[in-house]
């Protein structure tokens, strides 16, 4: 790269232009998960659309690969790429929220934290994830499910509109009413199809929620998955629970005679009246109790920060997923099996409840396609320790191997690593041709490669 192309783009942009040779480079390349080690020629911290879209026509114009950064949260670390140019939003964190229409526009470098920090000083909420500091734009234009989900569906169930730069460097707004075609593929069809600079939700009233964790020994795994998989779709919709195989950490909350032991656990999340809050856990409290637990009322905002400290930036990561819609007894057995042996203190096993208000939209109304599921599973080696990696992806694998013929076949696009294209179209059914025809639509060159591709005619 000659060095007056990089001196016109620095003059070109609000932000900044971080290349090999700037002393934030090597923090400025690094994404959530340690694992990813690429090395980009440009790192474009943009301010505004301006600099988005001046850094696409840049990157079309010198023939670069391009990678789009909201939190850099993704797992196969598609926020960065070797030798190409990073869009990096993480600085374009604008949030206004509407307390007269319960909306809340958010720009894409914003955090789940950011924007529910915000909703919440109205008392309300935008549904998300379960890590505050994961980015919403990856998030969303991949599902986003959360502690609300089960109540209020996705987080792109939640979504209004969206801007976006396209691979010309134009720019437009997608709806339901503008460039609907667009609008229903950046519903579950990731970055694949422009830079979404901003996006406009529908926020709820969630002033606090009811909950918390309830962790039971593992010679009791069996009859708690047993149980949860009955009780877990015929609960109200406003309780949802997260259930998951776990090492407890070794200190606070956590009494001291359960540090390190490996445990089966259920996360509750209340989202209705709080003085209706036990009787809504009257059907929970009559199984087993918990060998521990700490549920009641709290903000939304703290639910969803209760596991960041647990899970910071900078640790190894590999991760598989799936839907499914069963949890036999077969797969139960596989389950006890591998999570009797979790390889590191924060390698874990989720299903996530994604029934209730997800189910009641038809699976062709937005690219997401799973509406039938009841829980989306994933499968997580995680640990800091660089020399852990191949035994933390080993664990995984194999674990996914073992339940994957239990399962739907597809995956929550934002579990899965690159995989590979036969995974990306089981993930998409039957709604990949349409989106495979909305992509040549809007980026005919496949120029939004750096994601999982779906790629045009």
């Amino acid at each position: 790269m000659q060095e007056d192309n990089i001196t016109a783009l620095t003059a070109a942009v609000r932000g900044s232009v971080i290349t090999p040779a700037s002393p934030e480079y090597e923090s400025a390349r690094k994404v959530y998960n340690a694992m990813i080690d690429r090395r980009p020629a440009i790192i474009v911290r943009c301010a505004n659309v301006r600099d988005v879209r001046t850094a696409i026509d840049f990157a079309r114009e010198q023939g670069l690969t391009v990678a789009v950064r909201g939190g850099g949260h993704n797992g196969a670390g598609l926020a960065v790429c070797d030798d190409g140019l990073v869009i990096d939003l993480s600085c374009m964190k604008s949030v206004r929220v509407d307390p007269a229409t319960n909306t809340v526009r958010a720009e894409s470098g914003c955090t789940q934290a950011d924007i529910n920090h915000a909703a919440g000083g109205f008392g309300l909420a935008v549904p998300v994830g379960v890590i505050s500091t994961t980015g919403i734009a990856g998030l969303t234009l991949g599902g986003g499910t959360g502690y609300l989900t089960r109540k209020y569906g996705l987080a792109l169930d939640n979504l209004l509109e969206a801007d976006l730069v396209l691979a010309d460097g134009s720019f437009m707004t997608a709806s339901a009413k503008n460039n609907p075609d667009l609008f229903w593929a950046i519903r579950g069809g990731g970055g694949n199809f422009g830079v979404v600079t901003s996006f406009l939700f529908k926020a709820h009233p969630v002033p606090q929620v009811f909950a918390g964790p309830m962790l039971w020994d593992w010679e009791h795994a069996r009859e708690v998955l047993e149980w949860y998989r009955e009780i877990s779709p015929n609960l109200p919709e406003d309780l949802y629970g997260f259930l998951a195989f776990l090492t407890v950490p070794p200190g606070p909350p956590f009494p001291e005679e359960l540090h390190l032991k490996v445990m089966c656990g259920i996360v509750w999340a209340y989202s209705g009246p709080l003085d209706q809050a036990e009787a809504a856990f009257q059907p929970i409290r009559k199984f087993r109790a918990p060998r521990f637990e700490l549920v009641g009322p709290m903000p939304y905002l703290t639910l969803q920060s209760l596991f960041d400290a647990l899970y910071p930036p900078g640790h190894q990561w590999y991760w598989r997923g799936d839907f499914l819609n069963e949890i036999p007894d077969a797969a139960i057995d596989q389950h006890l099996k591998f999570g009797s042996q979790l390889p590191t203190l924060q390698s874990t096993m989720h299903l996530y409840p994604v029934d209730g208000f997800p189910a009641r939209i038809d699976r062709s109304e937005t690219a997401f396609s799973f509406r039938d599921a009841k829980w989306s599973m994933v499968i997580v080696g995680v640990d800091p320790e660089p020399a852990n990696a191949a035994k933390i992806t080993a664990w995984t694998k194999d674990y996914w191997a073992a339940l994957h013929p239990y399962s739907m076949g597809g995956a929550y696009v934002n579990f899965m690593m690159e995989e590979g294209a036969d995974r990306i179209k089981a993930t998409y059914r039957d709604n990949y041709q349409r989106l495979v025809a909305v992509k040549g639509k809007y980026d005919p060159t496949n120029f939004f490669h750096v994601n999982q591709n779906i790629k045009p005619n």
